[in-house]
């Protein structure tokens, strides 16, 4: 088994579905079969606008011929390891690429660096996920989350904890490491407000007055993944998880008539009738995901 690298481009030709799927022509396949049962890191390329840079990791399960595209090959990915990082890790650090292992004997950027799929030693792996996950300045919970993590203590920096040793990957199953990080990377993407009700509150002590909601619970194989989340205040999250409210694929607000004060819920909500949407479309709930909501938890 071994680490790589899937480059992923949200408006990519092929049928990808990051926290689900990977689709790859067959020149790769020998290098993506070296990662059968072990962590992958997403990248989307520089030359992606406003990029993201590596955003996020999976576990690989298997890998199969598509179905569907004869010549083509999906390496599917295990349910529940997929997940976005809490900070985009760039291409380039100030010293240079973060993945050290695409430079030559010269110092210069190879070839490497333009293959879709690629190895990456285990050393460049967690210098990448050490960055992405690390939480030094994360989004305050609301009162009563927990504030530790442990490995993430005060005083230490996740970068150097995942240097330690590669059997730290297992941290990614952490529920509370996964949770932390899915908190930070969606209420980043609503900008901390409210996608039912618009608003955006911070109290006191600084803390978003707003809840990072799956759409797809995690007990349901719902990834920790950005477009399967949406920020939601208590009360909106509370009616969402039981169904009473739900999203079009257009992201209409839909109101159950199982609802027993219609009247104030509709009042309640976005006056425009619209979730309030991240600015940016690769971070919008998947269509896939709001249909699982409405088909298994929303009263319609």
């Amino acid at each position: 088994m071994a680490h790589c690298v899937f480059m992923h481009r949200s408006d990519s030709i092929y049928d990808d579905s990051p926290a689900e799927r990977y689709q790859f022509p067959p020149m790769y396949l020998s290098r993506a079969e070296t990662c059968v049962g072990d962590w992958i890191v997403y990248l989307e390329p520089t030359k992606v606008p406003a990029t993201r840079g590596y955003f996020a990791i999976a576990r690989v399960q298997q890998i199969i011929p598509d179905p569907k595209a004869p010549g083509m090959y999906l390496a599917l990915i295990e349910a529940g390891s997929y997940l976005d990082f809490a900070s985009h890790v760039p291409f380039n650090g100030t010293d240079g690429p973060i993945e050290a292992g695409l430079l030559n004997e010269h110092g210069k950027l190879s070839g490497r660096a333009q293959a879709a799929v690629r190895p990456i030693s285990s050393a460049d792996f967690n210098r990448i996920i050490g960055r992405g996950l690390n939480d030094a300045e994360p989004l305050l919970p609301r009162i009563g989350e927990p504030e530790q993590i442990s490995g993430f203590g005060e005083g230490q920096q996740a970068p150097y904890a995942f240097e330690q040793s590669r059997v730290r990957v297992e941290q990614f199953t952490s529920r509370l490491v996964r949770d932390r990080a899915f908190r930070r990377v969606v209420l980043g993407a609503y900008d901390e407000r409210c996608a039912v009700t618009g608003l955006k509150l911070i109290n006191g002590g600084g803390r978003a007055e707003v809840d990072a909601a799956h759409i797809v619970p995690v007990e349901k194989n719902g990834p920790d993944a950005v477009n399967n989340g949406i920020a939601l205040s208590g009360t909106a999250h509370w009616m969402f998880d039981r169904g009473l409210i739900s999203l079009s694929d257009d992201l209409d607000i839909l109101v159950s008539r199982q609802v027993n004060d219609r009247d104030s819920v509709i009042g309640f909500i976005n006056k425009t009738g619209k979730a309030h949407a991240p600015a940016s479309t690769k971070f919008r709930p998947h269509p896939h995901f709001l249909r699982w909501h409405r088909e298994h938890c929303f009263k319609a």
